[in-house]
């Protein structure tokens, strides 16, 4: 089973931007977590700070999910973290409403808490399921969450 963690912009600075809303756990660590713990899942992890690679890598695993022959090259599942493009992205909301695979909304987080202009997400309603504030934990229990699902 193979399950699909995208990050969007700006979280290849996690462990680094703003520790104290985003938390000071590198994703290289938050990876190597979830692979202990779930080590007979395999795991693709991207990050793209270009809205374009994120709905490119959605309609791929849509893609792939749909014509693979092979079991273990299927995409189960994806874990995304969309950054600042939850509050902007039509086309990613368009994307992930499409994709049949199923999609979970993470947020580190608590986007409700924050700045008027993050509270709104285009992206929960076209989501499975979505896990807001959480820290860090969020992308393990969006693995957890897929694996039950």
């Amino acid at each position: 089973m193979t399950i699909l963690i995208l990050n969007g912009p700006n979280l290849n600075r996690l462990g680094k931007r703003k520790p104290e809303i985003y938390g000071n756990i590198s994703m290289a660590q938050i990876l190597l977590d979830i692979q202990r713990a779930y080590p007979d899942v395999h795991f693709i992890y991207r990050q793209s700070n270009h809205e374009g690679d994120l709905i490119d890598w959605i309609q791929e695993a849509n893609e792939r999910s749909a014509v693979s022959l092979q079991p273990e090259e299927t995409v189960a599942g994806i874990v995304l973290n969309a950054g600042g493009y939850t509050h902007t992205s039509v086309a990613l909301r368009d994307a992930v409403e499409e994709c049949e695979v199923p999609v979970v909304e993470v947020h580190i987080s608590d986007i409700s808490k924050r700045e008027p202009f993050r509270r709104n997400s285009l992206l929960t309603d076209v989501c499975a399921h979505s896990i807001i504030g959480q820290g860090t934990e969020g992308y393990r229990q969006a693995v957890k969450w897929l694996l039950n699902a």
